[in-house]
């Protein structure tokens, strides 16, 4: 069978005997809809909220707080209708503002600004990536995290909260009050939350008794969110399922949509998974590329192998990650010291570090072999030579699971809980 990868922008195509491959996650086939038609849809047809413009009055600010460039959320696209919503209540463009979510990310270029929402909205309608340094305490949450915000969202009359949803590795979902935080608020406020995904319950596509999402989700107790307004994307970034409302019933109502495309069951864990996130921009950087190692290792039995492709062109992505994958020797080193204090960036090496303790990671990326080996990956120099590898390894009837998009895709072992 000719199977495709994608590594950054490129396509890679490798041949695999039929009979060695156990499971090829495709996600579920359903038909196309009208991107349009379908955000006009969910405006007109809000989850348990009024619509935007019966929301909003003509004198009130309105902050939109949407993804940033390494998140494949079409905010140009959904910004369209949203922006129609609050002319027709009489806002004016000087009311609006636009955040977008960096949580721990880098800062925007300009043209990634211009990407993210188009010329004509960025000449128009003041856009600012967040400054931790320009943040108001709200207080802290239920479960004691810090919830300082950035000050534009805090000081709107109004806010609406833009995403994609897709499974996430240990907030179970992204999506729904995620937008705020992590992703307008300080580093304290995100490690007093992310600390949480030690827990066994914070895991990829759970979300009762997940303390990180519960802990997202008290978000609006203290500082309210008027609406949210998330999609679910198909394999090619098409949107195929668009969700507005309440920041609750809206978000989980669109996981509940999620599921019957990405969750896979398998009857049994494979000996080879072959993962790639799905191209750009969601192979950008090690930091990035990890949400499908994680993924991966849902699908591989203990002792097995993963084969990593991901191009990551910027790197590892984070100066914290870096710092702790720079001072381990072994990946033990990384779960204790994260076990001991938790830090931003270092709970992806020690996240990391758990899938290595499980299984061996090939890693075909544009990193040099010598910072593939430093997160402890056998770096392959092409995918025919990492598969073969694998297969010289652990013998040519291995059974391989192959992952296109694996950054979306959760495999489901029969019988795990």
């Amino acid at each position: 069978m000719d199977i495709g990868i994608s590594f950054g922008k490129e396509q890679f195509h490798v041949e695999i005997e039929e009979k060695s491959i156990q499971s090829i996650l495709i996600p579920q086939e359903i038909p196309k809809v009208d991107e349009s038609e379908e955000l006009w849809r969910a405006i007109k047809n809000p989850v348990g909220t009024q619509r935007i413009s019966e929301i909003v009055q003509s004198d009130e600010t309105v902050c939109i707080i949407t993804s940033d460039v390494t998140r494949p959320c079409p905010t140009r696209k959904m910004l369209v209708p949203v922006l129609e919503e609050l002319a027709s209540a009489g806002v004016p463009d000087e009311n609006i503002c636009i955040a977008f979510a960096l949580g721990a990310h880098r800062k925007h270029t300009l043209e990634e600004k211009k990407k993210l929402v188009g010329e004509d909205v960025l000449a128009r309608i003041q856009c600012l990536d967040l400054d931790m340094d320009d943040c108001v305490d709200l207080g802290t949450t239920r479960a004691g995290t810090p919830l300082h915000v950035f000050r534009p969202v805090v000081e709107a009359d109004r806010r609406i909260c833009m995403g994609n949803i897709e499974f996430h590795y240990f907030a179970g979902y992204s999506g729904g009050a995620k937008a705020i935080l992590p992703g307008v608020s300080t580093h304290a406020a995100i490690q007093s939350n992310h600390k949480m995904m030690l827990s066994e319950k914070a895991a990829t596509g759970h979300l009762a008794g997940n303390p990180v999402r519960e802990d997202i989700d008290t978000v609006p107790e203290l500082l309210p969110i008027d609406c949210i307004f998330n999609v679910v994307l198909g394999p090619h970034k098409e949107i195929l399922r668009a969700v507005l409302g309440d920041p609750i019933l809206a978000h989980r109502q669109g996981c509940a949509f999620l599921d019957t495309i990405y969750k896979f069951p398998l009857d049994e864990p494979a000996d080879i998974v072959l993962v790639s996130p799905g191209g750009y921009p969601k192979d950008l950087n090690i930091y990035q590329a990890q949400k499908a190692l994680d993924n991966a290792a849902h699908a591989v039995r203990k002792g097995g192998i993963i084969l990593w492709v991901a191009r990551c062109q910027e790197g590892y992505g984070s100066e914290k990650f870096t710092e702790w994958v720079n001072d381990a020797q072994t990946p033990q080193d990384l779960i204790d010291r994260v076990r001991k204090k938790f830090e931003l960036g270092g709970h992806k090496a020690a996240a990391m570090a758990k899938v290595r303790q499980k299984a061996d990671i090939f890693l075909l990326s544009d990193l040099d072999d010598a910072a593939a080996e430093n997160l402890f990956c056998t770096p392959v120099p092409s995918l025919e030579k990492g598969l073969k590898m694998a297969r010289e390894r652990l013998g040519q009837d291995a059974r391989i699971v192959v992952m296109p998009h694996g950054g979306s895709t959760l495999p489901v072992i029969q019988g795990d809980k």
